[in-house]
Parts: structure tokens; C-alpha cells; sequence
């Protein structure tokens, strides 16, 4: 089990080290519409797998501290929380997505 300030380290280090991270849960249909949003962009992505983790919680309530939410997916461009799946279909459907991660 790993602990809130671990936990918060290793979202932060993975944040930064990846243009576009999304914090997901392998069997969520908005994670795997998010992704597949991304993906679509022809964009490199990171993902987490919340679920395959035994401090699954404790990532989610650092997440919570960090975002305002605690839902999945959460996806982070340029090290900038940009929210969830409808936030990201909404960026994309504006044409906006495409811009934040090439920037």
C-alpha cells in the first residue's frame, strides 16, 4: 500500500514525464472513449491503470486533491489537468484537443 504523499509523487512524476497521461481503469467504456479519442490523433499517450493497482484508492483520493474529481478517466496534456471524457470529446469536437498536444 502506498501512501498519499507516494502516491501524489508518482501521478506527479508521471505527469511530467508524458506529454499526454490519462489516469484510466481498464474495463471503462469513457476511459476507452477517451483514449481512443486520443489515440485517433495519431498522438503518443501514457495511461495508468488504476484498477491493476493494489493502492487503486489512494491514487484516486490523491487524484481527488489534485483535480476536484475522482472519477476515471483523467487526463493530464502538457502537465495540465484537462478533465474527463466529456472534456475531452468536447476539446476534441472544437478542435482544440489536437492543439493542446501539440503545443
Amino acid at each position: 500500500m502506498v501512501n498519499k504523499t507516494a502516491a501524489k509523487q508518482l501521478i506527479e512524476e508521471n505527469i511530467s514525464s508524458n506529454k499526454v497521461m490519462v489516469f484510466s481503469k481498464s474495463w471503462c467504456p469513457y476511459c476507452k472513449r477517451a483514449k481512443d479519442v486520443i489515440a485517433g490523433l495519431y498522438a503518443q499517450y501514457a495511461t495508468m491503470e488504476l484498477d491493476q493497482r493494489d493502492d487503486e484508492d489512494t491514487m484516486q483520493d490523491v487524484l481527488l486533491e489534485m483535480t476536484g474529481g475522482r472519477s476515471v478517466p483523467r487526463v493530464f496534456i502538457n502537465g495540465k489537468f484537462v478533465g474527463g471524457c466529456d472534456e475531452t470529446l468536447k476539446l476534441h469536437a472544437k478542435g482544440m484537443l489536437i492543439k493542446l498536444i501539440q503545443a
